[in-house]
């Protein structure tokens, strides 16, 4: 079978890290952050905030679409976060 056919071998949310990238003072990422916090909780994954200000490769990458929500230092999403394609992206 294609290796694009295949399912990778399912991950356990405990080992899961979401990033969020965001700054101070943005409501879009503090909207963010209640929803990852939420949905990481329900499946135990590991979460942190990154402060774009505090990291020239971050700003010159992501500062147009922050709040920027990473999940193993994959961008998911970015603006809004989406609490059910989260959880999805976290227990599959």
């Amino acid at each position: 079978m294609s290796p694009i056919f295949r399912r990778g071998e399912k991950k356990n949310p405990a080992e899961r890290v979401v990033t969020l990238i965001g700054k101070p003072g943005c409501h879009l990422c503090d909207d963010a952050q209640a929803v990852i916090e939420k949905v990481c909780a329900e499946v135990g994954a590991v979460w942190e905030k990154k402060d774009i200000n505090e990291d020239e490769e971050l700003y010159r990458k992501y500062w147009e679409q922050i709040p920027v929500v990473l999940v193993d230092g994959a961008q998911h999403d970015f603006w809004r976060v989406k609490e059910e394609r989260l959880r999805r992206a976290l227990t599959q």
